[in-house]
């Protein structure tokens, strides 16, 4: 049973929630603070979090935070707080995807029965050198791309942001976080070298750059790599 818990100190949201999740056979567990929710994580070592970040004693990004010091559990953000900063600061500290209220209850549970999915997929990775899709094949061990039968020549830049990118299937990766990886942290606002090697990457690998099927942008936060 895929157990989810359910961070949010409204009382009539959270019991939306639990007769939703349990009428789909989840197991949930429901936690009104940060407190109880970290104490609750380390206790039962729940599949998915849903986090609201106003929290009564503590800010939902500290308890993103807190989590992602030892646990890759996904974290679906659910808030009224729709400023860009606000999702950006929660994707940065860790946050896999973000979800503004009032949201409809179906949208959420595809959000988490896709969350589940990547997290069932993740262990796949280290396990592999090969990342194949129909259009291209990586070699993550030999840093190679393959493409048509014919090695794709990426520059050292062109293959960090791509390594990045499909170590993480189907994670949205903010622009900050990959400008601080690739070019460092004082490099974190020049979005303009992202645009630039991003669509140097899909006229390299995508049959259609203009319309990207594996190298997605989520305007105005990042990109994410669908397999």
């Amino acid at each position: 049973m895929t157990r989810v818990l359910v961070v949010e100190d409204d009382p009539q949201l959270v019991r939306a929630l639990v007769i939703n999740l349990q009428a789909r056979r989840y197991g949930v567990d429901a936690a009104p603070d940060g407190a109880t929710a970290l104490r609750l994580a380390a206790a039962r070592q729940p599949d998915v979090v849903l986090l609201d970040l106003g929290l009564p004693d503590m800010d939902g990004v500290d308890i993103i935070k807190g989590l992602r010091g030892w646990s890759r559990v996904p974290i679906l953000v659910l808030s009224a707080r729709q400023s860009s900063d606000e999702k950006v600061g929660a994707l940065d500290a860790g946050a896999d995807d973000y979800i503004t209220k009032p949201f409809s209850m179906d949208e959420l549970l595809a959000r988490l029965r896709a969350a589940v999915r990547r997290t069932e997929d993740l262990p796949l990775v280290p396990e592999t050198t090969l990342v194949s899709t129909d259009g291209f094949t990586i070699d993550l061990l030999a840093k190679k791309v393959v493409r048509g039968g014919r090695d794709v020549r990426l520059t050292p830049t062109e293959w960090h942001l791509l390594e990045i990118l499909v170590t993480h299937p189907g994670r949205l990766i903010t622009q900050r976080q990959l400008l601080q990886e690739v070019w460092g942290v004082s490099q974190s606002n020049k979005t303009n070298y992202l645009r630039v090697y991003m669509a140097q990457l899909r006229r390299k690998l995508e049959a259609d750059p203009s319309s990207p099927r594996y190298l997605i942008t989520e305007p105005g936060m990042g990109y994410r790599f669908e397999g």
